[in-house]
């Protein structure tokens, strides 16, 4: 399956808006993720979380139209909604540390069959940080990781996470665009693949061993 960066992003988006339920605090990490405010299914309603002080974040604002003092964590512009506040940080991780967040949607450098990730350092790179990440993956109830299968031919989805972790053992599901995988007491089991993938190519792109759902469905995008 061969897709452009922007088609293989917007797949992703889509796919993990679908995960949403109605009445759900969510946070949206930087890059990638912040796409999921874009494609909420309209009989949805949740509220988005930033956590450098927002929640009733809304989707991407059309170009010409930024407001250049409502900004999300990564510095990316963003909307607010009617009824939307912002606060001070430490309101915010109080909320990430205190357990009300339902959904955090967060990027990664690796994740691996054992719902490791490394999503902050590269030994002798210069990438984003921290950041929120070890709060918002060990507070919230729900974790998915919203990334591109593999990063110029290199497997991101590991047997053994090789970069300096972020957390252990608190990834809950993966999204790339090739598929979906749920980490299981078993191991991380492909549960969805995309139409024009095959079982066999996401195998030979996942590092991992992953376990093939007996009702392995095509993805609803």
């Amino acid at each position: 399956m061969a897709v452009d960066s922007k088609t293989a992003k917007k797949i992703i988006a889509k796919r993990v808006a679908m995960e949403l339920e109605n009445g759900q605090l969510v946070n949206l990490g930087i890059g990638l993720p912040t796409m999921v405010a874009n494609y909420i299914p309209e009989n949805i309603e949740v509220t988005l979380q930033s956590e450098n002080g927002m929640v009733g974040m809304g989707p991407t604002p059309e170009e010409g139209k930024e407001d250049k003092n409502i900004t999300n964590a990564g510095g990316q512009y963003v909307t607010i909604n009617k009824n939307g506040m912002f606060f001070d940080t430490a309101l915010s991780f109080s909320l990430i540390r205190g357990g009300h967040v339902d959904v955090t949607v967060l990027g990664a450098l690796e994740v691996d069959q054992e719902g490791n990730l490394s999503n902050w350092i590269i030994p002798g790179k210069l990438v984003p940080g921290m950041g929120g990440a070890m709060d918002l993956v060990t507070g919230a109830k729900k974790v998915i990781v919203a990334m591109q299968h593999t990063a110029k031919g290199d497997l991101k989805i590991k047997k053994k996470c090789e970069l300096p972790l972020t957390a252990k053992g608190q990834v809950d599901m993966v999204v790339t665009e090739l598929g979906v995988m749920v980490v299981t007491e078993k191991g991380l089991v492909l549960k969805e693949i995309h139409k024009d993938t095959t079982v066999e190519e996401v195998i030979q792109l996942t590092d991992a061993e992953l376990i093939i759902d007996e009702n392995l469905k095509v993805m609803d995008i």
